[in-house]
């Protein structure tokens, strides 16, 4: 399951994702695109979720591809062991899970329904460059 997709470039002094024997672990990954962050600000709570499906999906493709890029050419990501979310949101904003399910569609539709693992979504303060979204994972691999 090797990909020749280029790894997220990292905004600080950290690389993208460490593997360390059968467990790779993804530095929290924001939606940029060739490094540039593309969707920024708070999740609002008047806003329809939908709103934010885009900048999820782009975190999430991010995570899967720093953690795909650790792969040997024989290997494939077995199971999504652990997935963060994390959301920059207003301080009512309630509907976390709906905002993180966008990312599991993400995680089954690449990997598959297999992949799918635990996940925690989790509301906070603020991100860095004020990304509305930041997505860690920690994968098994076979």
């Amino acid at each position: 399951m090797k990909t020749v997709n280029k790894n997220p470039i990292p905004q600080g002094k950290y690389i993208p994702a460490v593997r360390h024997a059968n467990v790779i672990y993804t530095s929290g990954m924001t939606p940029r695109k060739d490094g540039k962050l593309v969707y920024s600000g708070k999740i609002k709570a008047t806003a329809p979720v939908e709103t934010y499906k885009e900048a999820v999906e782009i975190a999430t493709l991010n995570a899967i591809n720093a953690a795909v890029n650790c792969l040997e050419a024989d290997e494939k990501i077995s199971r999504v062991l652990q997935m963060s979310v994390f959301l920059n949101t207003e301080t009512d904003f309630t509907m976390h899970s709906k905002i993180a399910d966008f990312a599991s569609e993400i995680i089954i539709n690449n990997l598959g329904i297999l992949c799918i693992g635990s996940r925690a979504a989790i509301g906070v303060l603020s991100l860095p460059s004020n990304a509305p979204v930041e997505i860690t994972l920690v994968c098994s691999v076979n």
